[in-house]
């Protein structure tokens, strides 16, 4: 079968210095002859760390939540020996009052070792991005102007399991892109909410199109993003393609990667990378890979942690789906009556509406809700900009008549 994507698997033990962990990547990177090609001719590159949120956990001396500074060093170090691109490097944090980056971030002096800067993609200058070809949930987004400004853009990732996505890898870290505050972008749960995540991020993988993709399992964790329990998968990824890399990767954790909702570990929600190789941006069909790992699945007990009852997340995924296809039947009356404001609607009706965030976290947080009804978030936008696909609601929904 011809092979479109190559993806390198090694072991790396989590005890390793820092040259050894250098030379693994190395050597996983060097048959990547389409990333190099592209990183190569690229005067700047725009790297996504997953690495900015503070007082994260730590096992046996790495990171368990963050990539480790020791795997920070060696992509930087082997992106200086093989481009002269200017190197910068994005991320968000929404785990600070303001929702920036703090200025004493735990990797800060790594980055200030090979001089590369930080940009906040949080903070403006901020650009609208179309997604190519139309997007799987929204036409457009508002994100860091610096995305458009790189000629290339590179994902490096922590392996773990997540509450919402089963699994958080190559194209889940891209979430730390889009501005967590309004007015500059969406509230953080506007993105990360019932059947609407699953489809975001192969809009923002398709936006980025990262050409080098690189996964930290030195240290992993199990169970969910923050707060999980740490295992050791002694293993450095590193692909192509962030699909098929993260398709790799799910395997080796020994999950399926074609799996989806509600097959574990894709408890809450679809599979992020079944939905983007559905829509033809790579692959979670393995034999389609050229992939080769001197490690074998699984690496460690991974899962992701059943937070409700199947049931109870079947029932709030429906109503978000009627919620959704509620505001587009009633689109005309609500912008009208909310014009450019957020609401919030559940079971019929709108519950808050403002141009503020609302007081709410998450879906479970209004007072005396039944917990079976989601909270659909829309801003009620005359234009309709940021041009949401329906159709994603539409389709969904007469699987839960069943």
């Amino acid at each position: 079968m011809n092979c479109n994507y190559t993806v390198r698997a090694a072991r790396c033990d989590h005890r390793a210095s820092a040259e050894d962990i250098y030379r693994t990547l190395e050597r996983i990177t060097a048959p990547l002859a389409r990333s190099w090609e592209r990183l190569e001719r690229a005067r700047r590159i725009v790297i996504k760390f997953n690495m900015t949120q503070p007082d994260t956990a730590r096992f046996a001396g790495r990171r368990q939540e963050l990539v480790d500074e020791d795997v920070i060093r060696a992509v930087l170090r082997l992106l200086r020996a093989r481009t002269s691109a200017t190197l910068v490097a994005t991320d968000t944090c929404v785990h600070t009052p303001d929702k920036t980056v703090p200025a004493d971030y735990e990797s800060a002096p790594v980055l200030r070792e090979f001089g590369v800067e930080l940009i906040d993609a949080g903070s403006p200058p901020l650009r609208v991005y179309e997604v190519p070809g139309g997007g799987n949930m929204f036409d457009r987004y508002l994100l860091t102007s610096c995305i458009g400004e790189a000629d290339e853009f590179v994902s490096v990732a922590k392996m773990k399991n997540h509450l919402f996505m089963g699994v958080t890898l190559c194209m889940k870290n891209l979430f730390g892109l889009p501005p967590p505050n309004r007015p500059e972008g969406r509230i953080r749960h506007y993105f990360h909410h019932a059947i609407r995540l699953s489809y975001v991020l192969p809009d923002l993988a398709m936006i980025t199109n990262p050409c080098l993709n690189i996964i930290d399992g030195l240290i992993g964790q199990q169970g969910s993003e923050w707060g999980g329990r740490p295992v050791v998968p002694d293993a450095l990824i590193a692909g192509d393609q962030t699909t098929a890399t993260d398709a790799c990767a799910v395997h080796l954790m020994g999950h399926d990667p074609a799996a989806d909702w509600p097959t574990p570990p894709f408890r809450r929600d679809r599979n992020h990378l079944l939905v983007a190789a559905e829509r033809g941006y790579g692959t979670v069909d393995l034999r389609q890979i050229d992939f080769q790992s001197d490690v074998r699945a699984p690496l460690a007990a991974f899962d992701s942690d059943q937070q409700d009852p199947p049931a109870i997340v079947a029932a709030i995924r429906r109503s978000a789906c009627e919620q959704a296809l509620f505001y587009r039947a009633e689109r005309e009356r609500l912008v009208r009556r909310y014009p450019g404001e957020l609401v919030v609607l559940r079971a019929g009706e709108v519950v808050w509406h403002g141009s503020d965030q609302p007081a709410f976290a998450s879906h479970a947080d209004l007072a005396g809700a039944d917990p079976t009804q989601a909270s659909f978030l829309k801003v009620a936008d005359p234009d309709e900009r940021e041009g949401e696909v329906m159709a994603v609601y539409e389709n969904l929904l007469p699987a839960f008549a069943s």
